[in-house]
């Protein structure tokens, strides 16, 4: 009877520490450095490539630790049912469960969970040659159970692929980036920069382009004189050239090429034909993708495009620099004129031009404005909005109050961004006067 009772024990014991193993292991695997490892790897760790290996059927991996897990709770449970039974009688099973729950508990998920999270890549390594054997050999199970997940899910209505991902490799660097800053390891700055890159793959040339009504372009039809002139005057090297409407871009003249002219003809302005130094325009679609539109400049060895929609009309322009700007945020040197589209004040609002994308701003002030269904700010206030406001309405949502103080036209020029303190519903309107009219404000184009 004591050696019955010392092997049952034992049991008990043994299925308590290989439950502890699989829980552990199951922690270690999921929260190892995935970086790490392939570093580790390239360094030629062999235990490494196992943990890469593992990972990339982590399907297979979660299944057998899971099943492995059950299988020796289950089993321990059991045991210690059974003991108690002989010992106590029929009300072993009582206090079998309140046992086996604190020791399972307590050493067998929470003991194992805590040291595998503090040392995850230590013993994901550790243990790896051991899981790779265990998912080799209850594969079968483990195929025939996911075959059996994914088909009584489907009854529910949810379709699993087999190569479904539920977080792309995108979306969880955007997450480490997130996490690190929020923790102090990553300051703003790095932050917005490293995002800028990812989100390369989701904006289109449209979201960042300079819009035609801000474009600064040149009447091709006017003396060389007058072109030369407004050339000359201009902060930018490439200038579009117009003829008739100024939509209706007939080339592109860089200042460059129009100082090797003028040197050429000694600085006689009559002897240069301005359209045959201009190159033909770039036309590119509203719906090209800025890591398209990127690979295109350095391929192209074109740094300048002209934005057109399907129907070919002409609703802005790019350039590279466009492009660099989302990732490192604006470039200026001597010639640039001092921004004013967006000012920060004193009390926390923002004073902001119509024009100015909801991107710009929430980089800038480090808000959380939805830029999906409008790109500019004036966009979005006018999405909520269903109307084009007057001057002095002021609109609530988003947790923000917006304050038209200028509009031209159809188009709203300047507005007052406040962030609440409680997040406002619905937009609600209120009327109020207008402010006083605001400083005179530059902008980015061409």
């Amino acid at each position: 009877m004591t050696v019955a009772l010392g092997l049952t024990l034992g049991a008990i014991l043994g299925l308590l520490i290989v439950s502890a193993f699989f829980s552990g292991s199951e922690t270690a695997l999921t929260a190892a450095s995935r970086a790490r490892m392939h570093a580790l790897e390239d360094d030629g760790n062999p235990r490494a490539g196992l943990v890469n290996r593992l990972l990339d059927s982590r399907e297979r991996l979660i299944g057998a630790l899971l099943l492995g897990n059950n299988l020796v709770n289950i089993a321990a449970s059991a045991l210690t049912t059974s003991l108690f039974l002989s010992v106590f009688g029929e009300a072993g099973v009582a206090y079998a469960t309140l046992v086996m729950t604190a020791l399972v508990v307590v050493f067998a998920e929470v003991l194992p969970k805590t040291y595998a999270i503090l040392n995850a890549d230590r013993m994901a390594l550790a243990v790896a040659p051991a899981l790779e054997v265990l998912v080799a050999l209850l594969a079968p199970v483990t195929a025939a159970l996911q075959f059996l997940v994914r088909h009584t899910l489907r009854l529910f209505g949810s379709n699993i692929d087999d190569d479904a991902e539920v977080l792309s490799a995108h979306e969880e660097i955007r997450g480490a980036i997130e996490l690190h800053h929020k923790e102090g390891g990553v300051v703003k700055g790095d932050r917005d920069m490293l995002g800028g890159v990812l989100d390369l793959r989701e904006l289109d040339v449209s979201d960042i382009m300079v819009h035609r009504t801000k474009m600064v372009t040149i009447d091709a039809d006017l003396p060389s004189a007058d072109i030369i002139d407004q050339a000359l005057q201009s902060s930018h090297t490439r200038l579009p050239l117009w003829k008739g409407e100024r939509e209706e871009i007939v080339g592109i003249l860089h200042a460059r090429t129009l100082l090797q002219a003028l040197r050429d003809s000694r600085g006689d302005v009559s002897k240069i034909d301005v359209m045959a130094l201009a190159t033909p325009p770039w036309f590119v679609p509203d719906t090209t993708t800025l890591k398209a539109q990127l690979a295109a400049f350095l391929k192209r060895k074109n740094h300048f495009s002209i934005v057109v929609d399907e129907y070919g009309e002409v609703m802005g322009l790019l350039t590279l620099e466009d492009i660099i700007e989302e990732i490192v945020g604006d470039i200026t040197d001597e010639t640039d004129v001092a921004a004013t589209d967006a000012q920060p004040q004193p009390d926390g609002s923002l004073l902001v031009e119509g024009l100015v994308p909801v991107r710009d701003v929430n980089r800038l002030m480090d808000w959380d404005l939805p830029d999906e269904e409008a790109t500019t700010v004036a966009g979005l206030v006018i999405h909520e909005a269903q109307t084009i406001p007057n001057p002095g309405q002021t609109f609530n949502f988003h947790g923000f109050r917006f304050e038209v103080l200028r509009r031209h036209r159809n188009r709203i020029t300047r507005l007052r961004v406040v962030p609440l303190n409680e997040p406002a519903g619905k937009a609600e309107t209120a009327h109020a006067p207008a402010d006083k009219p605001a400083a005179k404000t530059g902008s980015k184009d061409s």
